[in-house]
């Protein structure tokens, strides 16, 4: 039996450096397309993730303190200012103090000693203006100084409380010592240094809820006012 002649396959280097010449132009292309717009995307990239940190603050605020802050990423505003509450009270501490009166009149002595315990709350005022400024290089979280909003009486007690022959002691020294209690409690909480202590305790909460490498700051005092971007 007669066998059929085979077809001898010949390569067609014409073919195949027209296919790498062809590949080579696509790469070259694509490659070009990416770097060309590699500032683009990496913009857009950039915008997205100030973005989602400032909806994370604004979320940080929102679960902390009831409200939105005023929120800028790099100088445009992104959220305005929505509140429902006037003050956000931080820290509170138990402060106890003592005070003594004593008048003497024509060689008779009056006295009256009392001790006060208090809950002494630090924090706080929101109706000044509370903003976020977000950017790359980090977070400005702009506040005003803590201060003290609240001193709440938890227990009086009088030591001791003593008439003179023909100097009594009136309700109204009593009322006035009364009344000393909690602007004592106030001045021993600031000078032990409760409203840095709030200051300290939103750093961190917000810290922790924002979660981001960049770096926070809270910057205290008055907040400048960014102008809403032309349309």
């Amino acid at each position: 039996m007669n066998e059929l002649p085979r077809r001898e396959r010949k390569f067609s280097w014409a073919l195949a450096f027209t296919l790498i010449i062809l590949i080579g132009a696509a790469l070259i292309a694509l490659l070009f397309w990416r770097v060309e717009t590699w500032p683009m995307r990496s913009a857009q990239q950039s915008s997205a993730e100030l973005e989602r940190l400032g909806r994370k603050a604004r979320d940080a605020f929102v679960h902390i303190a009831g409200l939105q802050p005023r929120i800028t990423i790099n100088d445009r505003v992104y959220l305005e200012k929505t509140s429902a509450v006037a003050e956000l009270a931080i820290v509170s501490r138990k402060t106890e103090v003592e005070h003594e009166f004593e008048h003497t009149w024509a060689g008779s002595t009056k006295r009256v000693k009392l001790h006060g315990s208090f809950r002494v709350k630090a924090g706080f005022d929101l109706k000044n203006n509370v903003a976020v400024d977000v950017r790359d290089n980090g977070i400005a979280v702009q506040v005003p100084h803590a201060i003290i909003l609240g001193v709440e009486q938890e227990q009086v007690e009088v030591l001791e409380f003593a008439n003179g022959l023909w100097n009594r002691v009136t309700p109204e020294d009593l009322q006035k010592e009364l009344a000393a209690l909690p602007k004592l409690a106030r001045e021993k909480a600031e000078q032990a240094g409760l409203t840095t202590e709030a200051e300290q305790a939103l750093q961190k909460q917000l810290e922790e809820r924002i979660d981001t490498t960049r770096p926070l700051q809270l910057v205290f005092g008055p907040v400048p006012v960014t102008p809403a971007p032309k349309p």
